[in-house]
């Protein structure tokens, strides 16, 4: 590559002798002899930019995070930001800095499509790189266990199998860009509500089996070069200082040679936290004080931290830059050219794919092109889509045209309610230029009845906001929208719904409108996405990536825990939170519980229809026939549940099939045998000899074909 050969031109003199070769951690520990101890220090904690005032004075981008670079050892300087769903640019610290925004998380998870979650990783990647950004905060993979969870929208749903894989296609292809990408959060941060005073309560094998399968699968796919602890308590310490998850697991399970960074203000102490594993401590700013500085300089001094523990901090960190390829491939000095055309349809790929049509009684969908009079209600249909708020907040291409600033909350100083420019009104128009298609804002459920009425189709928008940092405390649609929905539904039977949601909502109108996708928070391009749903162009496939219970006292927790007004905002007492379904999420737990959900995991509807037929199952594949019996072509996601002897089921693998009207293919799919394995507690998976029921679905519960797979006794260590 011309930027490799051009990057190795600047390595003159000394820091050329410096670069050495081998295997990352060999190169980064050959890099490390040549450190001074001022060096080593500098680069086991970073500056927040918005709050730092470092001396001497350097240049600091408007952004998430900086660490100083070794110029004389050709190490680059370290420049942080928030990644997500696209390079964030939260409250515009970058003026007229845009990016482009993919769906949430959900949607991209809702694809079960691998290769999109590439795609999308690798367009952020190559965004990142040309603003010139090296490091990014994304990768996160914290399983869906309550959900109303503010964040769960970011995040890639309630299945470890799904949820890793997915976020380890999503680091590869950052990666690919040759700039580090996070994993996270490093573990247990499964609620936002008083994230930072919780203590997370699980029992060890469960967690393995649950959460941290999801972060292993992800890192075994994806190889991050650095791993982000969480805010929370797990089983009574800090993640950030917690040596059960950072060396035990980590590094001694998991094999893990990358760093380990803090979240930001994360880091509670010195020795505690160095000794446990934390490697760099991020954002100093927003801690109670910088404590991987002086104080480490002192703690080393005085014997409380040994040397040799500050030589392997920053030979991770430079493990982690190495493996990315950064080192060899450092990102440009200045901006670069993006093609954001092209990344756009990235994300409108993603939002196509993942969108999830859930209801679509008597065909009303997709559109007919006899449809003369349509009416949008509500949502801010007319001028965008909703976004999610937090780190994640992208300034999409194209702007924002709501944009509401919050006033309460834990969020309020990063967060705002943000739509993107993209028009399901307008794109709507474009698509159907003989109809006439028209918006009426729902403040006034009598008046959106009374547009209706006469209309060929009604298609209400109801959105719920969610955001990092607080939780919503209800699973009910905000702002009467309930009322709106069934006052429209009840003015004309041919209504659509379409939720714009990060997550599950209570549907107590649910009987009396014919059609509802969930949409999640589309994108960019979710407008444009949409339509093409909705007239048929695009034939719906998504598939839902967490259960939507019928009632919010089904969940494992029938309320939010530890809302208080302190907590609310941000601080508050500690709490206990008891994860009491264990490994069994989402799903497995309305299984064990006899809970009927009000959709299930894995369920989707399309406009045509599929059939499996003759099934086998040898070892660990299993094979079956997937027809298309429709008359439309689309994408089916046949997925594979597996029990073991007096267990419940679990996803064990899918595949993601297009066909054409009438096709057939044989589809054979490969089990990852850890998702029915048990944890022995000593850094290995023991799959039990013994007859294994399979059931072959098109979701969880479902059985289209079942079978049983006889196994004998398999060992899996690390």
């Amino acid at each position: 590559m011309v930027r490799t050969i051009a990057a190795a031109l600047l390595l003159t003199g000394a820091a050329a002798e410096a670069a050495p070769t081998g295997d990352p951690a060999t190169r980064a520990a050959a890099l490390v002899a040549q450190m001074s101890p001022a060096e080593k220090l500098a680069l086991v904690h970073g500056y927040f930019p918005p709050l730092a005032k470092p001396e001497p004075p350097v240049v600091l981008i408007p952004s998430a995070g900086h660490v100083p670079g070794i110029p004389r050892l050709g190490i680059p300087t370290l420049r942080e930001s928030d990644a997500s769903l696209g390079v964030a640019n939260q409250v515009e610290q970058r003026r007229g800095d845009t990016a482009t925004a993919l769906p949430a998380g959900l949607a991209t998870a809702a694809s079960f499509d691998p290769s999109l979650a590439y795609a999308g990783g690798a367009m952020i990647g190559a965004e990142a790189r040309a603003k010139t950004f090296n490091v990014l905060l994304a990768g996160g993979v914290n399983l869906t266990r309550d959900p109303w969870n503010g964040r769960n929208f970011e995040y890639l749903g309630e299945d470890p199998l799904l949820a890793g894989v997915m976020a380890g296609e999503a680091i590869r292809g950052i990666q690919s860009n040759h700039v580090v990408s996070t994993i996270k959060h490093f573990a247990l941060n499964a609620q936002e509500t008083g994230r930072a005073v919780l203590d997370a309560r699980i029992a060890p094998d469960a967690l393995q089996e649950s959460d941290l399968l999801a972060f292993r699968l992800a890192i075994e796919r994806g190889r991050p070069g650095a791993v982000m602890c969480a805010y929370n308590r797990v089983g009574g310490d800090y993640a950030c200082e917690n040596g059960m998850l950072l060396t035990d697991v980590l590094r001694t399970d998991f094999g893990y040679g990358g760093w380990v960074m803090s979240d930001w203000g994360a880091v509670h102490s010195t020795v505690k936290a160095a000794l446990a594993g934390l490697d760099q401590e991020s954002g100093q700013e927003l801690d109670a004080q910088v404590f991987f500085a002086a104080p480490l300089a002192a703690a080393i001094a005085a014997g409380q931290v040994p040397a040799a523990r500050l030589d392997a901090m920053a030979t991770r960190i430079l493990t982690g830059v190495i493996t990315s390829g950064l080192l060899d491939d450092p990102v440009p000095a200045t901006p670069q050219p993006i093609d954001y055309a092209s990344h756009a349809a990235v994300a409108q790929r993603v939002a196509e794919a993942g969108m999830v049509l859930l209801k679509n009684d008597g065909d009303l969908l997709p559109l007919a092109a006899s449809a003369k009079r349509i009416v949008l209600v509500g949502g801010h249909a007319d001028v965008g889509v909703l976004s999610g708020g937090g780190s994640s907040q992208v300034r999409s291409v194209g702007g924002a045209p709501v944009e509401i600033p919050l006033t309460t909350g834990a969020a309020k100083s990063f967060a705002r309610v943000t739509w993107h420019a993209s028009s399901p009104l307008r794109a709507l128009q474009a698509a159907l230029p003989g109809a006439r298609v028209s918006y009426v804002d729902g403040g006034d459920p009598a008046a959106a009845a009374a547009a209706v009425r006469d209309a060929d189709l009604a298609i209400v928008f109801a959105t719920q906001w969610q955001t990092e940092a607080q939780d919503t405390p209800t699973l009910a649609l905000p702002d009467r929208q309930d009322t709106l929905i069934t006052a429209v539904a009840a003015a004309n039977p041919r209504t659509l719904v379409v939720l714009e949601t990060g997550g599950p909502v209570t549907m107590p109108w649910l009987a009396e409108v014919p059609a509802v996708i969930e949409a999640w928070y589309p994108g960019q391009h979710g407008g444009e996405a949409l339509v093409r749903l909705l007239t048929g162009a695009v034939t719906p496939s998504g598939r839902l990536p967490m259960t939507f219970p019928m009632r919010e006292a089904d969940a494992p927790r029938p309320v939010p825990v530890g809302f208080t007004s302190r907590t609310v905002n941000g601080g508050g007492p500690p709490f206990t939170v008891d994860y009491v379904e264990g490994a069994d999420v989402g799903y497995r737990w309305y299984a064990r519980e006899g809970r009927q959900p009000l959709f299930p995991f894995g369920f989707g509807l399309s406009y045509t229809r599929f059939r499996y037929a003759r099934p086998t199952a040898t070892r660990l594949q299993v094979a079956f026939d997937v027809t298309n019996a429709g008359g439309r072509a689309g994408a089916d996601v046949p997925q594979v549940y597996v029990a073991p002897p007096g267990g419940a089921f679990r996803l064990a693998g899918w595949d993601r099939v297009d066909l054409a009207p009438g096709a057939t293919r044989r589809v054979t799919v490969t089990l990852e045998p850890r998702t029915f394995a048990r944890f022995d507690g000593h850094g290995g998976w023991s799959v039990a000899g013994g007859d294994y029921r399979v059931a072959v679905g098109h979701f969880a519960g479902d059985a289209a074909l079942a079978m049983t797979l006889r196994l004998p006794p398999i060992r899996y260590d690390r």
